[in-house]
C-alpha cells in the first residue's frame, strides 16, 4: 500500500513537470508545489509544509545543491532528478536516491521509499 505524501517538484522544464505532477496524482501523492529556479526553490523550501523533495540537478544551467543542502539541514528527505551526464553529488548527497530522466512511473515509488529509508 502507498502512502500518501506531499511531493515539491523543483524542475525546470515545465513539460517534465507536468508529467511528474500527472504521475505523482495518479500514485495517491500531493503536489505541494513546483518550482523552476533555485532562488524559487530556496523560498519555498523555508515555507516548508511537503514531506519529500524531487530536485532537477541541474536548473537553467545553476546546480540545485543549495537547496538539498537547505533539505538536508532541514531533516526533510529529496530525490535527485536528472538526466545524465552530470557530474557526482558532493558527498553530503552522495546517499540520496536518483531518479533518471525519462520519468517512468514505476520508478517515482521506489525513489520515494529510498528517500524515507535513508
Amino acid at each position: 500500500m502507498t502512502i500518501a505524501r506531499s511531493v515539491l517538484i523543483v524542475e525546470d522544464e515545465s513539460l517534465i513537470a507536468m508529467m511528474l505532477e500527472d504521475f505523482l496524482d495518479s500514485m495517491g501523492h500531493q503536489i505541494a508545489g513546483t518550482c523552476e529556479s533555485v532562488p524559487e526553490a530556496m523560498a519555498r523550501v523555508g515555507e516548508g509544509g511537503f514531506d519529500v523533495a524531487i530536485l532537477d540537478v541541474n536548473l537553467k544551467g545553476e546546480r540545485i545543491w543549495p537547496v538539498a543542502d537547505r533539505l538536508r539541514e532541514m531533516g526533510i528527505p529529496y530525490i535527485l532528478a536528472t538526466g545524465g551526464h552530470i557530474e557526482p553529488p558532493p558527498a553530503a548527497h552522495a546517499q540520496a536516491p536518483v531518479l533518471s530522466k525519462p520519468f517512468t512511473i514505476d520508478a517515482i515509488e521506489p525513489a520515494l521509499d529510498e528517500a524515507f529509508a535513508g
